[in-house]
């Protein structure tokens, strides 16, 4: 059966024209996200708004992380905007830390305030104000409860999505008997919730792993982390899970009666994961017409673009484009049709550029055969010819067809970009060269100042520690020693 679609292929030829090659990726990033109508500029530095297209890719996100955290037993709640400025001198760590980051208020009501406040940059210090007052028993604990919120870091360069100002993400904190149980805590939200969201709704290959003492989130005890590939050969961080052990508490007085009547300093964690997300998706996924989303977080999973030439074609059209329409939303598919007065090649550009799983194509031919024509994002080569019977079935299929194609490209990326050497000569190449920068796994003796000196001579950063080590040790990457602290460790440059 012939398609309709071949008629307007040459429109197809060439897409859109107005992205910023892929070789200029800090210039095609913000090319996809303004265009693809996923944020704007607003009048306020460094903070921006995220439009409709955009929040409904977020709502996606969110509700599936939600599932996962509440799957593991946690509740949500919500805790104040402003902390008292004294509350983040209590752990001396944690306020040198963030302090260049803070936004102070210190004029309110027409008056200067007695104590000036800090807009959060994070919640653990009310958080763990709130804690000392609920927590007294053994009984009470473990306390497990995680908010979606918006937080202030003054950055002083920004990328929408990846480092703003002000933005949107859920953080978890929980208190705990035992150093155990928030470690075990710890790696369940890295592993079950984080990890298993990046491949399942992302499609995003992540390298779960612990960060080093000067990478480790202020405070902490020890950070872990989801690092993943970009397509330049960058890494993004892309969630933290942190072991506070017991500084928090000690600041905040966070202490329960144990069961053996002996009041004891609890143990704490905070997790967290933001909008930085969608900034991931855009730069691991995309290509040069633009988006490519994964289809179990897209806004729309399937465009229906109609084709017709003469109004007399437009019914027949119509009535098969509004049964596949209602087939596809019984079948829980989030379908929408465009019914703009624009040519087909504008709407195929168009829809490209936002980075919809499916298009499917309908004209005048396909009506009067009672056929379709889907088209999928990863793969426009690759179009099939369906009944119209066959379209709730066939959509979602193709939609985890894509769903695996996106991650096997992801991973098959950051495979051809990752290297193993021991020698620093060549991991200062890698970091200096556009067409090779990837990661760099290889041993470091666990030294900080062999760290430093990298960072320094390469701009290069440990990544993480890979919770899966490699068995045995070898001389470290920068000075050569080797003994008990050596570890294996991924270095990259990252956003």
């Amino acid at each position: 059966m012939a398609s309709e679609s071949t008629q307007t292929e040459s429109a197809e030829t060439k897409f859109v024209e107005d992205l910023a090659e892929k070789d200029d990726f800090a210039q095609w990033y913000q090319d996809v996200v303004y265009k693809a109508g996923l944020a704007d500029e607003s009048p306020v530095r460094g903070c921006m708004t995220i439009k409709p297209y955009g929040y409904a890719l977020w709502e996606h996100m969110q509700r599936a992380m939600d599932d996962r955290i509440k799957a593991t037993g946690h509740e949500n709640a919500y805790f104040p905007l402003f902390i008292p400025g004294s509350f983040l001198e209590r752990e001396a760590e944690h306020v040198e830390g963030f302090a260049p980051e803070v936004a102070v208020v210190t004029r309110a009501g027409g008056e200067e305030l007695a104590e000036p406040l800090v807009v959060r940059p994070t919640s653990e210090t009310v958080i763990g104000h709130m804690y000392a007052k609920w927590v007294q028993s053994y009984r009470d604990l473990p306390l497990l409860l995680n908010q979606w919120c918006n937080v202030v870091r003054w950055e002083k360069r920004t990328r929408p999505f990846l480092r703003t100002t002000e933005f949107l993400w859920q953080e978890g904190h929980t208190v705990h008997r035992t150093e155990q149980e928030a470690e075990d805590e710890t790696l369940l939200i890295l592993r079950q919730v984080y990890e298993d969201f990046f491949i399942k709704e992302l499609a995003m290959p992540g390298i779960p792993g612990l960060k080093s003492e000067s990478q480790k989130f202020p405070g902490a005890l020890r950070t872990y982390t989801i690092e993943a590939m970009m397509g330049d050969g960058k890494a993004l961080q892309a969630a933290t899970s942190h072991n506070l052990g017991q500084n928090f508490a000690r600041g905040f007085g966070i202490q329960f009666q144990d069961a053996d009547g002996v009041v004891k300093t609890a143990w704490t964690t905070s997790w967290g994961s933001s909008t930085r997300m969608i900034g991931g998706l855009i730069m691991v996924h995309g290509d040069a017409s633009g988006l490519r989303m994964p289809p179990r977080v897209a806004p729309i999973q399937a465009i229906i673009v109609p084709i017709w030439r003469k109004e007399a074609e437009r019914a027949a059209v119509a009535a098969l484009a509004g049964e596949v329409e209602a087939a596809l939303r019984a079948a829980g598919v989030r379908v929408k049709a465009d019914w703009r007065e624009e040519r087909p090649g504008f709407k195929y550009n168009d829809w490209e550029l936002r980075g919809v799983p499916i298009r499917i194509e309908i004209g005048p031919r396909d009506a009067q055969n009672g056929q379709v024509v889907l088209v999928p994002r990863t793969d426009r080569a690759k179009k099939e010819i369906v009944g119209k019977d066959g379209v709730a079935r066939r959509v979602p299929e193709m939609l985890a067809e894509i769903h695996q194609a996106l991650y096997d490209a992801a991973l098959a990326f950051r495979q051809s970009r990752t290297y193993r050497t021991s020698d620093y000569q060549e991991l200062k190449a890698i970091m200096g060269d556009k067409e090779r920068l990837g990661f760099v796994e290889t041993w470091w003796c666990g030294d900080g100042a062999c760290e430093a000196a990298i960072k320094a001579e390469t701009g290069a950063t440990i990544r993480c520690m890979p919770l899966e080590q490699p068995e045995g040790s070898g001389p470290c990457v920068y000075c050569g020693r080797a003994g008990e602290g050596t570890r294996w460790a991924i270095f990259g440059k990252a956003y």
